[in-house]
């Protein structure tokens, strides 16, 4: 058809094309091309409609499924990063300019979640995940505190970069993984046994076993490490690939085993990757200034946590 893109997909191992990653549309769909730097959508069934960040122009934007528009969801909004779904729906998102991470109820109104730990202010929170019990896990390096561009140059009290769980009943942030250089994207394996988190300083995907009481990690060896491009957030498709945004190098297809099986060749800097639509397989991805989206056969994993 016209405007094909052919070098769209590269299958880099048989089971990329077996499994029918690069099967469906053979173009990007642009969506918006506007923003000073997007990232973070997240797609919203009841309302079908897509949320995504533009964070030096410090607001949240929304594209309707329905008609194509796109309008201002909130501004200011905190120089706002990565968002998620709670199991209630309500927005969950990572301020990087307030430094904390809140919720957005559903009569509008914004709850504070998350903004200190042991009493000193977070970094800079990036992408944050809903575990099926309702606690909120987030990253927290220090890219909105490095300069004015992303949020509000500053020192960090904690002198860490860390990821941090908030308990569902009495809001305890608490301390689960550290070691990082810059934690980035996170997500829960299909099954909630297994935390991915990126990190985009050193460069790889670390993963960690989720221990039985479903609130501490052990583990945290490198799953996969980026020789093409620089990680970012992370989505798993129901198949249990894991997909990962990867800046210069496109988005990058990870077979359980760890093995990268293929790449979606993206034109720009992709900062992010979201699976939306009726049925899980419209695949929206944040690069530069621009919303892009993809139609495929692969079906990401449910948008909000199912309990257990």
């Amino acid at each position: 058809m016209p405007g094909d893109q052919p070098h769209l997909y590269e299958t880099l191992d048989e089971r990329f094309r077996t499994g029918r990653c690069q099967a469906g549309d053979s173009r990007l769909e642009t969506l918006y091309d506007g923003c000073r730097w997007a990232e973070g959508p997240v797609y919203v069934p009841a309302g079908r409609y897509l949320v995504w960040s533009d964070i030096p122009n410090d607001r949240l934007l929304r594209w309707d499924e329905t008609t194509g528009a796109v309008g201002v969801f909130r501004s200011p909004a905190g120089y706002p990063n990565g968002s998620t779904l709670d199991g209630q729906g309500r927005l969950i998102t990572c301020e990087q300019g307030n430094r904390r991470v809140t919720r957005t109820e559903h009569d509008g109104s914004v709850s504070v979640i998350a903004e200190r730990f042991r009493g000193k202010r977070l970094n800079s929170p990036n992408d944050a995940v809903v575990k099926s019990d309702g606690s909120v896990w987030f990253s927290d390096p220090e890219f909105g505190i490095a300069t004015d561009y992303e949020g509000h140059r500053a020192e960090s009290e904690i002198g860490a970069r860390n990821v941090y769980r908030v308990d569902p009943t009495n809001g305890e942030v608490r301390l689960v993984a550290d070691g990082f250089q810059g934690p980035n994207g996170l997500v829960f394996s299909p099954d909630e046994r297994r935390l991915y988190v990126s990190d985009s300083v050193a460069n790889h995907i670390r993963v960690f076993d989720v221990g039985e009481d479903g609130a501490t990690l052990s583990g945290g060896e490198v799953f996969a490490a980026c020789a093409n491009g620089n990680f970012d957030n992370i989505r798993f498709d129901d198949q249990g690939r894991l997909w990962a945004a990867a800046m210069a190098g496109g988005v990058h297809c990870y077979d359980p085993d760890g093995t990268l099986i293929g790449r979606i060749l993206v034109p720009g800097t992709v900062a992010n990757v979201r699976f939306g639509g009726a049925r899980r397989n419209r695949l929206f991805i944040a690069a530069d200034t621009t919303l892009y989206s993809l139609m495929m056969s692969v079906t990401g994993t449910p948008a909000l946590p199912v309990s257990r």
